[in-house]
């Protein structure tokens, strides 16, 4: 019997399981694709370690330089829908086991906000133009966390919520050597502490 509250509890469920599974998924997809060769697969680490990484470093380069390489910050324009498809697959053996179709709608929603949250930030992180979310506490907190994967490519591989780095072991919170890194407003200082 379908009731709202029903309806509302089980997109809940399928919301809150959506955003931490895109965790996991975003470090897994970022760690075993993007920056390196899968089964002789190599699009995602061309597209990622090799150009992007290339191009955007963790000192001045971190931020865009050259306007022709505005095209390397974002994934391509179908990227997302396939990654959105992918992730939807386990939710909906979910549902189908539960008998809850309505946990599909909430993960539906997970999925798409997670990857364009991605996106969003990843490109104000590269491109700051002092937008407004680039004047919040998280956004600063996660550029300098993403600031860090640049200099420390096996580290820190989540850019929306770093609770899969936090858990598999890969979070960074500073750097241990000091090193030039890239400077603004919305850029934390990476450096390691002074010890005193």
């Amino acid at each position: 019997m379908f009731t709202v509250e029903t309806f509302l509890f089980w997109s809940a469920v399928g919301f809150s399981g959506g955003v931490v599974f895109s965790s996991f998924f975003e470090w897994t997809l970022h760690k075993y694709f993007m920056h390196r060769p899968f089964a002789g697969w190599k699009y995602a680490f061309q597209a990622h370690a090799v150009v992007h990484h290339h191009t955007f470093k963790a000192d001045h380069t971190y931020h865009l330089v050259h306007d022709d390489d505005k095209h390397t910050i974002p994934m391509a324009w179908w990227n997302g829908p396939v990654l959105v498809a992918v992730c939807m697959l386990p939710s909906l053996a979910l549902a189908s086991w539960f008998g809850h179709w309505q946990l599909t709608i909430g993960a539906f929603a997970a999925f798409a906000a997670y990857y364009g949250a991605y996106e969003y930030m990843h490109w104000c992180m590269h491109l700051p133009k002092s937008r407004r979310v680039e004047r919040s506490w998280i956004f600063y907190r996660l550029n300098g966390h993403h600031l860090l994967h640049h200099r420390y490519m096996h580290k820190n591989y989540n850019v929306v919520m770093p609770f899969a780095d936090l858990c598999l072991g890969t979070l960074m919170l500073r750097s241990k050597i000091k090193f030039p890194q890239a400077r603004g407003a919305a850029v934390p200082d990476v450096q390691p502490r002074v010890r005193k």
